[in-house]
């Protein structure tokens, strides 16, 4: 039978019982030294169960937290925890002219709103500062990303006379969080369960997802798919907290290809690490029930939810085209009657078939009737 850890009450009655039945004693008063040194034992042995209780959790890698699941990785993956990397890029500032921006110059961005510290750059080499917008080149103090876009606004820490206050970012590569519990657990199990066998198609996934530097969320493989001796890999590089579909970037791709053929088999002839091409799902909702904003938010991310899960890019072998993933309307029906609270709708959608290779199926557009 499975183990229950007893509660602290029941641990104090056994230990009071015990400690009569030994000393044969009668039953205990309340604050005598017996009654104090058994509650007082019994709330140790509770502390120790409650331990080993947590202690099991850690023994095993589908419950692992932190660093015990970070030494499951350690042993299993080539790559352990993917670590955060530094944001970068360009920042432009203008002032009098002629006055020069040192070095490690401090700026300041509007605070993290999921931890409450600000967001901090520093510049990274000296640069004369003219009348008109110049270009500074700047790199985030912490690790992790900082939501920073083009045109976001970065203010000096300490004034430098002769210089704006604030610059605007011309351009940046934003850092990425280091990998959750939830994602690394993930690839240890897999790890185990689809032990590697010399670069079959679960490999090049497997290598894909564990790609340092770039945020790989999804990943699949096309075997020979441009002819023989050749591997297709098409990846995502999705934002997860903020339930955004991400579709790799150049850079991201360039990365995972250079990681790829670290580990890949030299026989393979060639191998193509591309994204995929999004399918837009469209459909209609009538008699939404009730129907409201929030309602309709919810709406959006259990169907982005469900595509996540479900969505696979179509491919081909040997260049021919096969049958194709279809995003059934039934999969969608479900997605929203699965919103709580909802009541009633009426999905007006058909069997939505992926046009060629490479097309993956992502949220289009909503229309409520």
């Amino acid at each position: 039978m499975p183990w229950v850890t007893p509660t602290l009450d029941a641990l104090r009655a056994l230990n009071k019982s015990n400690v009569q039945s030994q000393l044969h004693s009668a039953p205990m008063i309340p604050n005598s030294v017996l009654r104090v040194m058994s509650d007082s034992n019994a709330g140790l042995a509770y502390l120790t169960l409650l331990y080993i209780n947590w202690l099991a959790l850690q023994l095993f890698p589908d419950t692992a937290e932190d660093e015990w699941l970070d030494r499951f990785a350690d042993i299993w993956l080539t790559q352990g925890r993917k670590t955060a990397t530094f944001g970068s890029g360009v920042i432009q500032f203008a002032g009098i002219g002629g006055v020069t921006m040192p070095a490690g110059t401090i700026l300041q961005g509007a605070s993290d709103l999921a931890t409450g510290t600000q967001i901090t750059f520093t510049t990274q080499s000296a640069v004369l500062i003219g009348t008109i917008n110049t270009n500074v080149p700047i790199k985030a103090t912490t690790p992790g990303a900082t939501g920073l876009v083009v045109g976001s606004q970065l203010a000096l820490a300490t004034g430098i006379s002769g210089i704006n206050g604030s610059g605007t970012i011309s351009s940046i590569t934003d850092g990425i969080d280091a990998e959750t519990d939830d994602e690394l657990r993930v690839r240890v199990l897999d790890r185990i369960r689809q032990p590697p066998v010399g670069g079959d198609a679960n490999d090049y996934i497997a290598w894909a997802l564990a790609t340092p530097g770039v945020n790989v969320t999804r990943a699949w493989t096309s075997p020979l798919e441009l002819g023989p001796g050749t591997v297709t890999v098409r990846i995502m590089t999705d934002d997860l907290i903020n339930e955004i579909v991400g579709f790799a970037s150049t850079a991201d791709l360039a990365t995972v290809t250079a990681y790829i053929d670290t580990v890949r088999p030299v026989a393979v002839r060639d191998r193509f690490i591309v994204t995929c091409v999004p399918e837009p799902i469209d459909f209609t909702i009538s008699n939404l029930s009730p129907d409201s904003v929030a309602m309709r938010n919810a709406i959006n991310a259990s169907v982005n939810k469900m595509l996540f899960e479900r969505a696979a890019p179509a491919h081909a072998v040997n260049g021919i085209e096969q049958p194709a993933q279809t995003i059934y309307a039934g999969w969608v029906s479900e997605a929203i009657a699965n919103v709580s609270g909802i009541k009633t709708f009426t999905l007006g959608m058909t069997d939505h078939m992926m046009p060629f290779p490479g097309s993956l199926g992502v949220l289009g557009s909503i229309i409520y009737a």
